[in-house]
């Protein structure tokens, strides 16, 4: 009698399959869009601390996969997608800025320096692998006039981002040069997020 195979049903019928986005950033959401995929949004919410001696990027690549694991754990058998970005200045990773004072400092300190960006993401497969790719980035800023630093911590831009700068919006006037992935400077390396799923077989 010949052994009966069982095929997991994502190979099958892998159309019942929705990628889970595991980030309430609308960036993220929008670059996401660019795949044509359908998916739903299921922001994760964990601790974000860095561990005393980590890396930049070694942090980048831990926290998108743990976002990505906390959220699968809510949808068993659904592929999940986890990021995260951070912007490193002579070693040092700025994350986002507590307050208006904290972004003005952020912002003084990367005025005329270049700076790297490194953006990782993570997914967690239906069949229970675990991929992950990271995107270096370096970016340059030409010399930000104090008043349109003030100006730009004023629109409230700098709050939620890394840096205190979002590339897309009124900080890319200021940016004499990058070098690398400009959607990975954003918050979603479409180069490396294209590997991952076509890796997990959800794109072609």
């Amino acid at each position: 009698m010949a052994a009966t195979i069982l095929v997991p049903e994502f190979i099958l019928r892998p159309w019942l399959l929705t990628l889970i986005l595991a980030s309430a950033s609308p960036r993220r959401r929008e670059l996401l869009g660019q795949f044509g995929l359908a998916f739903d949004i299921d922001p994760a919410d964990i601790d974000e601390a860095r561990r005393a001696g980590e890396s930049a990027h070694s942090y980048v690549l831990r926290i998108a996969g743990e976002k990505a694991l906390h959220v699968a754990d809510r949808h068993p058998g659904q592929p999940v997608l986890g990021a995260d970005t951070a912007v490193v200045l002579d070693g040092r990773s700025l994350g986002k800025p507590v307050d208006a004072g904290e972004a003005r400092s952020m912002l003084r300190q990367l005025s005329g320096r270049a700076h790297q960006v490194m953006s990782a993401v993570a997914l967690v497969c239906p069949d229970g692998r675990r991929l992950s790719r990271l995107s270096r980035t370096e970016v340059e800023f030409g010399q930000l006039p104090l008043a349109w630093i003030e100006a730009y911590i004023a629109s409230g831009d700098p709050m939620d981002k890394a840096g205190a700068y979002g590339i897309q919006n009124q900080a890319g006037i200021w940016i004499s040069r990058i070098t690398g992935s400009y959607t990975g400077v954003v918050g979603l390396p479409l180069f490396e997020t294209g590997a991952l799923l076509r890796e997990a077989g959800l794109l072609e």
